[in-house]
């Protein structure tokens, strides 16, 4: 067992010894990423997780899915008319299921294995997204991306291609909304189970703390753009950035 691994419990979650430059980018990468969520319902982790993998990766999966619950909670709130509740019911039954085979990968990974497992699940879902043509989930194919999220996001962070396939044909405000409320429940699940299994440290949840003001910022900055941007547009460059930052963290690994 290599020394890396052995001192990963005691580091995740860390961040007590990051310098004022790395504070300050990944700041403003949260801010950047709080705003194309709220603007298009997705890209907030599959943006940031590869840019605080490459700063810190033993922030990552805890720091992103504390810093998504105040942002999903006013995107679904926003949008709260538009909510696909059917749907927000079988993915999180999904969900649930998957949350304990992504702690049991996060268990089982080193630092390094970790970065290569963001870098490449980025990657290839982006790609994914990219590629794969519109469809309408029934509820099998629902509980299916709920699965599936709760396996990259409880491992990753990054949660958000599953469901950008299931629902990046629908109107932006169903999109917007039902998204942020299914990633919102699931977020709650894994902070439960990462927190029972001692994965929780409280350096990252100052950092979460004193980085909630970029969220604030980005999340306001959305509210007066979101009805007007172009969603494919936007969509086509958080997953083209996804793509390159991914790869980045990759090569690094």
């Amino acid at each position: 067992m290599s020394r890396e691994r052995d001192v990963r419990p005691d580091t995740v979650g860390g961040g007590a010894h990051m310098s004022v430059a790395a504070f300050i980018l990944i700041g403003v990468t949260v801010l950047v990423c709080a705003f194309i969520q709220g603007s298009t319902g997705m890209g907030f982790a599959m943006v940031a997780a590869p840019v605080v993998t490459l700063l810190d990766p033993s922030l990552i999966p805890v720091m992103l899915l504390v810093l998504m619950i105040p942002l999903n909670a006013y995107i679904g709130w926003r949008e709260r008319e538009a909510l696909d509740w059917r749907g927000v019911k079988w993915i999180s039954v999904g969900r649930f299921a998957g949350t304990f085979i992504g702690l049991w990968i996060l268990l089982i990974v080193n630092l390094q294995q970790l970065g290569l497992l963001i870098g490449w699940s980025t990657v290839v879902a982006a790609a994914v997204a990219l590629m794969v043509p519109a469809f309408d989930p029934n509820r099998t194919g629902m509980m299916i991306v709920g699965f599936i999220t709760g396996i990259t996001e409880t491992s990753t962070g990054v949660g958000g291609p599953p469901l950008a396939l299931a629902y990046q044909h629908k109107p932006g405000p169903v999109l917007r909304s039902t998204v942020a409320v299914c990633f919102l429940v699931g977020e709650v699940i894994s902070l439960v189970v990462l927190a029972f299994s001692g994965r929780i440290s409280g350096e990252t949840l100052l950092l979460c703390a004193a980085l909630l003001p970029f969220i604030a910022a980005g999340s306001f900055a959305s509210r007066f753009v979101h009805h007007r941007l172009d969603g494919r547009l936007l969509r086509y460059i958080v997953l083209g950035f996804a793509i390159i930052s991914g790869i980045v963290v990759i090569l690094q690994a």
